[in-house]
């Protein structure tokens, strides 16, 4: 067979969404929080008492992450890499010598074996020294060769690849092309058999993080279908350096200026059959299962950024006065510094409890990293917007101006610009709601998907009907009442001498209720088109998401207190932040059923169909000429190779 590209698959909707829906992990044969939450069942339980490490993770964890510490503060110059837009070899090599690239990787292998824990501490560490630094090292291990082949690789595979990436050679993951995002039904990339050894790679593929200096390459393409193969969207292990590879372009951005990422273009690539991971077209569901875990990192990151936020905020409305006292003292300054600090340790409280989680392996927990991915994104560009806030015209100023004129170099800015891309990153935002909203109501489809399913026949729908009948039979009426509305309930979480947290968990059961019901009224209201309004599902989940930090701050309060490490303030700082998320779920709340959905549909039919044009008048258009989505026609590249090795 000839490698001969095919031309952009063309997909309805409804395929695309059924490709999606293929690619999740269909059952749920372990418990979790997340989606009980959902359900309207509050089972704290599962994550109280808090879990805890094995005291030889810790010390190993705390070992490492003290010459992390060293390496970052004498080795890592952020300003550098801000300023030239590029991480130093030097610095690349000296991660390298600390086996920093081998954080996740098994001891066996050459690896660390660090647990999620301690690998999200040391991220949290590296990403406030510089965040293109942390988004190398995670992109390498969380979604990058070592995290896939892990959990599907063959032993061939691991003792071949995971001793390299383990020290030396950094892994890149490459999905996204120029016309292809969160919609892979439309992936172009093809992987043509030829033979029974031998696959021929053809395509581009965008924004390849890691990839202007990746050894190794993790690359989904499409195989066709014929016979002997059933096709698919494959996953595949590529040396970076093989012949018809070429990395035509270093992208540039707003933030994360020394990220090393490209486009990259295979033409006629030849790629071993026993380098793809797993059976042809499992490829989705590889990624879908690697982002489990490894989009923890991510809000790890974000973690990091709110601690950094938080002591900037400190000191300097500490020392700056206005009107006769520091800034700090002035109400309108102070509750954006409670705010901060709230939502730090919330945010803490959630990748601690969902990473503990991950590494005990008890709990499902790919409710709880998207939603730990999706709060954190969100979060931490508010916390970091409010820090330029408070530092004024010096938060809008760079650190190297702020320098150069005699004053402390702080990179407000810079951290705003850096932080932006998380709510992109590994899903953004909107995707991120969907993909919740679909596990979060999967209890429900599986038990009455089939009555909204047009394609379904009138005795699937009977059958359906029957399931449904009794399903909800069951479970409506526990949704009525529950132990939020025992004032006794959850005592031990008002301890004496602290402030009470049980009212908070009590809240936290009676909303998970009113969730559940909203939900289930929505999909009673809606059916089939329930799928179409993306702005109730993306509150519902919102919803959910303050219920699981304010269960996870009030879990980490208890621990702190028990453990005697700062118990009184963790209590204050849980029931700070459980006050200022109440009030914005009552807004959600209101939202879900008050708002301008159906309003907002008709502006942008309008705005489309181009009646607002008029509007558009009087400014000029900047952008330079050319295509919105550039050319990815296959073939040889016309580019230099901008690659570079580190070596």
């Amino acid at each position: 067979m000839s490698a001969t590209q095919p031309a952009q698959p063309k997909v309805t909707e409804r395929e695309a969404r059924q490709v999606a829906e293929a690619a999740r992990e269909q059952d749920w044969r372990k418990p979790s929080f997340a989606k009980e939450l959902f359900l309207g069942r509050f089972r704290l339980d599962l994550i109280h008492p808090h879990p805890q490490p094995d005291a030889e993770d810790v010390r190993r964890g705390e070992a490492f992450l003290a010459r992390l510490r060293e390496f970052c503060e004498h080795e890592i110059d952020g300003a550098r890499i801000e300023r030239e837009a590029q991480i130093p070899d030097e610095t690349i090599r000296g991660l390298k010598r600390l086996g920093a690239l081998g954080m996740k990787i098994d001891p066996k292998y050459g690896g660390l074996g660090l647990t999620q824990v301690y690998y999200n501490k040391a991220l949290a560490l590296v990403g406030s020294a510089s965040p293109a630094v942390g988004a190398l090292l995670s992109a390498h291990q969380s979604i990058g060769v070592p995290q896939p082949l892990k959990i599907f690789g063959t032993q061939e595979q691991k003792d071949a690849f995971l001793p390299r990436c383990a020290t030396d050679a950094i892994s890149a993951f490459l999905l996204t092309e120029p016309d292809v995002g969160s919609d892979p039904a439309r992936l172009a990339t093809t992987a043509v058999p030829e033979g029974d050894d031998t696959y021929v790679l053809d395509g581009v593929k965008l924004w390849t993080t890691n990839g202007v200096v990746a050894d190794l390459l993790v690359v989904m393409a499409r195989v066709p279908r014929s016979e002997g193969h059933k096709g698919g969207i494959t996953a595949f292990v590529v040396e970076a350096d093989a012949p018809g590879i070429t990395v035509e372009h270093r992208n540039a951005f707003m933030g994360l200026r020394g990220l090393e990422n490209g486009v990259t273009r295979f033409h006629q690539v030849r790629v071993p059959a026993a380098h793809r991971i797993g059976p042809e077209g499992t490829g989705l569901k590889i990624a879908l299962t690697t982002l489990n875990t490894g989009r923890l990192s991510l809000p790890a990151m974000c973690v990091g950024a709110g601690k950094w936020c938080l002591k900037i905020a400190r000191e300097w409305s500490g020392v700056r006065e206005q009107w006769g006292r520091p800034v700090a003292g002035h109400e309108a300054v102070g509750a954006k510094i409670s705010f901060i600090a709230a939502t730090t340790f919330a945010l803490e409280a959630v990748v601690d409890l969902s990473s503990q989680m991950a590494d005990e392996d008890r709990n499902d927990i790919r409710i709880e990293a998207a939603l730990a991915k999706l709060y954190g994104s969100e979060m931490a560009c508010l916390m970091a917007d409010e820090l330029v806030q408070i530092r004024g015209g010096r938060g809008f100023e760079t650190a190297e101006s702020l320098a150069a004129r005699g004053e402390r170099g702080v990179p407000a800015e810079q951290m705003l610009r850096d932080l932006r891309i998380n709510r992109i990153f590994e899903g953004s935002t909107e995707i991120m709601h969907l993909l919740i909203a679909r596990e979060a109501v999967d209890a429900h489809l599986s038990v009455a998907g089939d009555l909204i399913d047009p394609d379904k026949a009138v005795q699937e729908k009977a059958r359906a009907g029957a399931r449904a009948a009794g399903f909800y039979a069951r479970w409506l009426p526990r949704l009525a009442t529950g132990p939020g509305h025992v004032p006794t309930s959850y005592r031990e979480f008002h301890p004496r001498g602290h402030v009470d947290l049980s009212g908070h968990l009590r809240y936290v059961e009676r909303n998970a209720r009113k969730l559940a019901r909203s939900t289930f009224y929505a999909m009673s209201r809606w059916q089939g088109r329930m799928e179409t309004k993306q702005g109730f599902l993306g509150r519902i989940v919102d919803i959910g998401a303050e219920l699981f930090a304010m269960s996870a701050a009030c879990v980490r309060a208890e621990h702190l207190r028990a453990t005697g490490d700062h118990g009184r303030e963790a209590y204050q700082l849980a029931d700070a932040f459980c006050r200022q998320s109440r009030l914005r779920v009552e807004e959600l709340f209101g939202r879900l059923w008050a708002n301008t959905d159906d309003l907002d549909r008709k502006v942008v039919a309008g705005v489309l169909s181009g009646t607002y044009t008029w509007l558009e008048d009087g400014v000029i258009d900047t952008s330079s000429e050319g295509p919105w989505i550039a050319d990815a026609t296959p073939g040889p590249s016309k580019h230099e190779n901008v690659r570079r090795p580190v070596r």
